[in-house]
């Protein structure tokens, strides 16, 4: 994945907001996931397809990050979320 990739969300989640974080349920693996602080902004920014450097643009104009740093956060996160068939 770089930055030039085309993300949105594959399937349509099932998500359930607690304690003010998001949490995913996958009812075909069974597993869940915590998502929360700047993954929970990725994460309904994949609501609708986007590239992966808009993402990180989006994020450098609101959060006081070096744009190496939140590139590579950004590609990892998307990278997990990727192997969990969600993108």
């Amino acid at each position: 994945m770089d930055k030039n990739t085309i993300v949105r969300s594959k399937k349509k989640l099932d998500i359930t907001i607690l304690n003010g974080e998001k949490v995913i349920l996958d009812f075909t693996t069974g597993n869940y996931y915590v998502i929360k602080g700047v993954g929970s902004i990725i994460l309904d920014m994949l609501e609708d397809e986007i590239s992966v450097n808009d993402i990180i643009e989006k994020l450098l104009i609101e959060y006081d990050v070096s744009r190496e740093e939140c590139e590579q956060s950004v590609i990892e996160f998307l990278q997990k979320l990727e192997e969990a068939d969600f993108i």
